[in-house]
């Protein structure tokens, strides 16, 4: 059997001040990390060309990025019951500046890649950290406003990333998207030493290094093959090699989490409905964090023949939708409660993803800007209330546990909306026996992840409907 999980440390009185500085903390963070994962994208042609590859060839410069942080995040929660949350995330954010710096200053694309899975691993401690920091010192009262706040830089990363990027590499060069960390980094610095406060922790668990290696290999395995399956880089053999190899270190990790004293990712938490529901219906809405910017940017460049640049600027409007959100999602949480805003609203934010299927190369900009602001309002309502209720019925030493499980799955669930979304994309230029995209591909693709997001409908129906209470209470 194992044995009792240590406790979390008991924190220091909070001001009204920090409960407000926290969030906005790790928002940067997560800024940050949401930005640089995107933002590399619009810059690999300018990349290929200075490094004397390929387009292709460069895209190992993103694939490095997210198998790090797969292989990282489960270790996160430990990290911070090892060695206090608030020194891992001082060191996390230097680790992702310097990363970033070392990133501008390569001079191979063999430099490049190791720069990244520096930047991967820093960017998995820090985000799942930050959280873990809110969480433990945040009042369960305040958890729903502090989480409205946090959704936004999650949101507005994947779509200003390619505007952004596509801005910089057109009018300085690609060094400059990895510069820009370098201030929001240093000010991340001060701002967590002057505003959190230092913990010590309680016990220093050891590392359960059978289940990091076993989750690790786990992680990187599906997320190479999801990688692979949506663009059909490997081949079939080599693909259901690597799902086959993920699946298996997944049912070991499985049996092993049972028996482990301290598990890196402990399932145990999916005893609680509330943090399973949110897992899984969660998940299933953020397959349209990763695969509609992908589907917009297709659709838009190659399908309409826009810039990126100009491209970029109409994506961008579900991030203003997604702000607008941050004044009423509280209100909108606390009147109706989370069960029936989250069954609804995914039926509503699965409705304005199918409508971004319906956009041609005469439909008016200001239509698809209204459709993409209300859809990011309504997107971001969703993940505002997922995000608060996967904590609601957790106790602090539960918090480090559950937010590198909660992150693990975040990971794939994105990456998944991704391949989902390319691997639609393929099918259908395969039926129609065309090797470039169209516009009734695309369409495809909003169809299937709409559908998917409708679906999360479903896990959201099976909370009480007294589920999240406590958060929807004052003080």
């Amino acid at each position: 059997m194992p044995e009792s999980q240590p406790r979390a440390p008991a924190p220091p009185a909070v001001s009204p001040r920090e409960i407000r500085m926290i969030p906005f903390i790790v928002g940067c963070a997560l800024f940050m990390q949401m930005l640089d994962s995107t933002v590399v994208a619009t810059a690999l042609p300018a990349m290929a060309l200075d490094f004397g590859t390929t387009v292709v060839h460069m895209n190992i410069t993103i694939t490095s990025y997210l198998l790090a942080t797969a292989v990282f995040v489960p270790v996160s929660g430990w990290a911070a019951d090892r060695f206090g949350a608030r020194t891992v995330f001082l060191a996390a954010i230097a680790l992702f500046t310097l990363s970033s710096i070392a990133c501008a200053a390569s001079g191979t694309l063999g430099q490049l890649v190791a720069a990244r899975l520096a930047q991967g691993a820093a960017g998995a401690m820090m985000v799942p950290v930050g959280r873990i920091i809110l969480l433990r010192r945040i009042p369960k009262a305040e958890l729903l406003k502090a989480m409205a706040f946090l959704t936004i830089p999650a949101l507005l990363g994947p779509v200003i990333g390619p505007p952004v990027g596509g801005f910089l590499v057109t009018y300085a060069s690609w060094h400059w998207i990895f510069l820009i960390n370098i201030p929001v980094g240093l000010l991340g610095l001060y701002m967590v030493r002057r505003w959190i406060a230092r913990d010590v922790p309680d016990s220093r668990p050891r590392l359960d290094m059978a289940g990091f290696l076993l989750s690790s290999v786990a992680m990187a395995a599906l997320m190479t093959c999801l990688e692979a399956a949506g663009h059909g880089g490997l081949g079939a053999g080599p693909t259901l090699g690597l799902l086959g190899l993920g699946l298996a270190c997944g049912v070991l990790y499985v049996r092993h989490a049972r028996h482990a004293a301290y598990p890196i990712i402990d399932l145990s938490l999916l005893r609680i409905r509330t943090f399973a529901v949110s897992v899984l219906g969660g998940n299933l809405c953020r397959f349209s964090i990763g695969a509609s910017p992908f589907l917009l940017a297709i659709l838009l460049q190659v399908g309409f023949g826009l810039s990126a640049f100009s491209a970029g600027m109409i994506t961008f409007t579900s991030a203003a939708g997604a702000m607008l959100m941050k004044l009423v999602a509280t209100p909108i949480v606390r009147r109706f409660g989370f069960r029936r805003v989250l069954v609804v609203n995914a039926l509503i934010a699965a409705a304005f993803i199918a409508a971004c299927a319906l956009f041609r190369a005469d439909t008016p900009v200001w239509a698809m800007v209204a459709v993409l602001l209300v859809g990011g309002f309504f997107r971001s309502l969703q993940f505002t209330a997922v995000n608060a209720l996967t904590y609601a019925d957790l106790d602090a030493a539960q918090m480090s546990r559950a937010s590198s499980f909660a992150a693990t799955a975040q990971q794939l669930g994105i990456s998944l909306g991704v391949a989902c979304a390319a691997m639609t994309l393929n099918f259908s230029m395969a039926l129609r026996g065309d090797i470039a995209p169209d516009r009734i591909d695309v369409m495809w693709g909003f169809a299937i992840i709409a559908l998917t997001v409708a679906a999360s409908a479903l896990s959201f129906a099976r909370l009480p409907a007294r589920a999240g209470h406590a958060l929807r209470t004052r003080d």
